[in-house]
């Protein structure tokens, strides 16, 4: 598809890079921790992440120390979604506060307890409302992707990488993960998994475009082989195609990968008779990686409701 206006993204304003110390237990709040302005690959790049450090009695069950302190979720959120304090301010998000970024960040640490939850905010919010990941994926100001095959210089799988790992040293996480990887590998027991809501979606898209490709890159690949699921929640974007991957030679990469492939979706998205291509495209993304021997895991969340933003919204509590 055609990009329209199509931008790199910067540093927000009124945002400045700052973190305070975050809690090692306690209340879930206070082991919620911001981090404004990090960088990714290219410095000028940069994301604001929220780090839910997981309680230390859930990390202590969960195995040796050294290997349940790197394990780890990163979210990608949907339109409208903010900060608390950003959303109070807008008419049309103050309605939705329920569903922050500090409110998503909980739900998830409640749904995996012995985790690092990394909520990564889009580069670009255009009129506070379109989210942009354009820092991960060529985006319009309405974050509609274009997007492209693996490149060892710039992308989504790169991005990710440096930012977690830039995220991990701003928070001083023992062992944090290295920008490149090298011959040593991973920190032992990393693993990673990857939730995208609505628009979100578009950065795990990219991921599946980029899979080959960094698959084959030395200096990835191990990154790669950390990432163990996959979860698409609900996606949608602006665009008019490709809201789901539908090319059957970068689903084969994906069903052979070995990653756990998670798709939850709701009428509001699937079933738009205004968006039909959208539950095309669904279901074409199922059933082509089912033909390659890959079983995702599926959900038609709240088939018999009428197609609401709530219920659509409801699908991160219920994944």
């Amino acid at each position: 598809m055609t990009s329209v206006a199509a931008t790199r993204c910067s540093e927000p304003p009124g945002l400045s890079a700052s973190a305070s110390p975050g809690a090692r237990t306690g209340s879930p709040r206070q082991r919620l921790q911001k981090l404004l302005a990090v960088p990714g690959h290219d410095p000028c790049r940069v994301n604001d992440l929220l780090l839910l450090r997981p309680d230390a009695d859930d990390q202590t069950a969960a195995g040796p120390k050294e290997e349940s302190g790197n394990r780890h979720v990163v979210f990608f959120h949907g339109d409208i979604q903010n900060f608390e304090e950003e959303m109070a301010l807008q008419p049309e998000g103050a309605q939705w506060l329920s569903w922050s970024l500090e409110q998503v960040a909980l739900t998830l640490g409640r749904r995996f307890p012995d985790r690092h939850v990394w909520v990564v905010r889009a580069g670009r919010m255009y009129l506070h409302k379109f989210s942009s990941f354009c820092n991960f994926v060529e985006s319009n100001m309405f974050g509609a992707p274009e997007h492209s095959p693996y490149s060892p210089d710039s992308g989504a799988f790169l991005h990710l990488r440096a930012l977690l790992s830039h995220g991990m040293e701003r928070a001083n996480l023992p062992n944090p993960l290295r920008p490149q990887d090298g011959a040593d590998g991973l920190p032992a027991g990393f693993s990673l998994a990857v939730v995208g809501f609505s628009k979100g979606c578009v950065v795990l898209n990219q991921m599946v475009y980029e899979l080959a490709g960094a698959r084959a890159d030395l200096q990835m690949c191990r990154f790669v082989e950390g990432v163990s699921d996959m979860y698409w929640l609900d996606g949608g974007h602006p665009g008019g195609s490709e809201t789901w991957v539908t090319n059957k030679r970068l689903l084969k990469e994906l069903a052979a990968s070995g990653v756990s492939v998670h798709a939850h979706v709701t009428p509001y998205e699937v079933r738009d008779p205004m968006r039909s291509w959208v539950g095309r495209e669904h279901g074409h993304f199922i059933r082509t990686l089912e033909e390659f021997g890959a079983r995702p895991h599926k959900n038609l969340h709240f088939e018999d409701e009428p197609p609401s933003i709530e219920n659509h919204f409801r699908v991160i509590q219920e994944f």
